[in-house]
């Protein structure tokens, strides 16, 4: 038998914005890691598609895009894999170091101009990515015991580190990519200006230097948080939690689930099969993975009621992202053709529009985290606040769907995107912290990184299915508004559906002492 991970103490206190100390070092730590996730997604696709005579690699937007689309679904599904080898070997807070210095090698490599080093850094960040962002999550639950009613709000805390580093770093990486100013610097050092892309990727892997710096400085603040599991002696009549049986099931799961791509693809080829089979195999063989760890763990009842709450969650919230996504496609594409960008005469860059969703993070993540927290026990289920998100998602896409109608007579005001951008923040505020908090409330003890594995499959999913609707996009103010308002139908339906269940789902998870009415004080 192993220590479960609710048994661990959690750290106390209120140190932190009144959270415990450890959050702060986990706050930063992802803070310097989205930083270096973001930076380099800003860009990848623009290095892959650029003229080789400006430093590119030259690449069709047609080959392109199916290297970039695994590689952004493999950030999101691999974390599926690394709580697993956390919750079963080495433990969350081991996981975040190995996957952070992963990650900063995958960037350094993405810095040397070379074809091989650039396939490298890719696989490198992604499986680095796999190990820590699961892992991170966890230990951030891990903080609180499971009714803290600070839980929700430190997670709005952490969301807000995560968009603070997505801010700054496109225009930090972008800036040493291609400004013309930073390409006469290097010129003046005798290097060539073209390399300038490489300084881009350089500086997220320095991004992530920094983050590790301070993860092992604040070490001391994660005392007895992610520590990998003990076995008892089998003397002592326990027995070992990882069977032989158990294993050989997980190694014939991934074994089908890459035959099954793998045939695909040397069937109908590798674009068939990233499009259209990846993601399906993925989503069955990381729930079927669930499912044989549950049976392994040999979960009660109430175990498995709570795995049922989190795959209703994992449903609405693929809802939630598969329009949320849409931002970096249709809604950059709204922006880059249908959307007046000038201010005072002054043009700027549409893709500048991407910046307002991580500003409205920082500015309302505390508010909303104050919310929770002034709320306390009384505020709403996890399931209630899944609703919530989705009704803000959906009214954000009845909002572009309006502007769209508009295009007809011209380019609209980017304020309706801004207020698109603030619907969405709302909404995603209301779902995201509050999922990755629920997934350590309702996961088995030595399940919790696993089940925030399965939390950012949703994300991965969602962006497969955004992908899919973007391929939609027209220029036409009919057809974009008809396909805005399916969406918006798609996300407030499931809202309608996710609050009329909140109380069966409410009722899945609540032990029978939870459901005892108290008198109030």
């Amino acid at each position: 038998m192993s220590v479960a991970t609710d048994d661990l103490e959690p750290k106390g206190g209120r140190g932190f914005f009144g959270h415990p100390w450890g959050l702060s070092t986990l706050f930063f730590t992802e803070m310097w890691e989205r930083f270096s996730y973001y930076g380099m997604r800003a860009i990848l696709f623009l290095y892959m598609t650029t003229k080789i005579s400006e430093g590119g690699l030259e690449w069709k937007e047609s080959d392109a895009g199916p290297i970039f689309g695994l590689y952004a679904a493999s950030v999101y599904f691999l974390p599926l894999i690394g709580g697993w080898i956390a919750d079963r070997f080495i433990g969350a807070k081991r996981a975040t170091l190995v996957g952070g210095v992963i990650i900063m090698l995958g960037h350094f490599s993405l810095a040397v101009p070379t074809i091989t080093f650039f396939y490298l850094g890719m696989v490198l960040v992604a499986v680095g990515t796999g190990f820590l962002k699961s892992n991170i999550s966890a230990m951030v639950g891990h903080l609180y015991e499971k009714e803290d009613p600070r839980r929700d709000a430190g997670f709005s805390i952490f969301y807000m580190g995560i968009n603070i580093g997505a801010f700054a770093s496109p225009l930090v990486c972008g800036w040493l990519a291609q400004s013309d100013q930073f390409k006469n610097i290097i010129k003046g050092w005798g290097l060539h200006p073209e390399s300038s892309w490489h300084f881009g990727f350089a500086a997220a892997g320095v991004g992530m230097f920094f983050g590790l710096v301070q993860y092992l400085l604040g070490a001391r603040n994660l005392r007895g948080v992610g520590e990998a599991p003990v076995n008892e002696p089998a003397a002592a009549g326990g027995e070992n939690p990882i069977s032989g049986g158990y294993l050989a099931q997980m190694v014939g799961v991934l074994v089908f689930a890459v035959a099954v791509v793998g045939g695909f693809a040397a069937g109908y080829g590798m674009p068939f099969a990233l499009k259209y089979v990846l993601m399906p195999v993925v989503v069955v063989a990381g729930l079927v993975a669930v499912l044989l760890t549950g049976m392994q763990d040999r979960l009660t009842t109430d175990d498995w009621k709570r795995l049922g709450v989190i795959m209703v969650l994992f449903s609405f919230s693929t809802l939630f992202w598969m329009g949320f996504e849409q931002a970096s496609t249709s809604f950059n594409a709204f922006a880059d053709k249908l959307t007046d960008t000038r201010i005072f005469g002054w043009e700027f860059p549409a893709s500048w529009l991407q910046a307002v969703n991580p500003l409205m993070i920082i500015a309302l993540a505390p508010v909303i985290g104050a919310i929770w927290l002034k709320l306390g026990r009384r505020q709403p289920e996890d399931s209630i606040k899944f609703s919530i998100g989705l009704l803000f998602g959906g009214l954000g896409f009845v909002v572009v769907a309006y502007a769209a109608s508009l295009t007809g007579a011209g380019k609209v005001s980017p304020l309706w995107l801004c207020l698109v951008y603030l619907c969405h923040t709302i909404g995603e505020l209301c779902l995201s912290p509050v999922g990755l908090s629920s997934m350590t409330k309702l996961a088995p003890g030595r399940m919790v990184s696993l089940m925030l594995g399965v939390w950012f499959l949703s994300i991965s999913l969602g962006n497969y299915i955004a992908g899919r609707i973007a391929g939609e996009f027209v220029e036409q103010a009919d057809i974009l508004s008809a396909i805005f308002m399916k969406v918006a139908f798609i996300m407030l339906g499931g809202a309608v559906v996710l609050f009329a269940i909140s109380p069966f789902v409410k009722k899945l998870h609540s032990r029978p002492e939870e459901m005892v009415p108290v008198e109030p004080a």
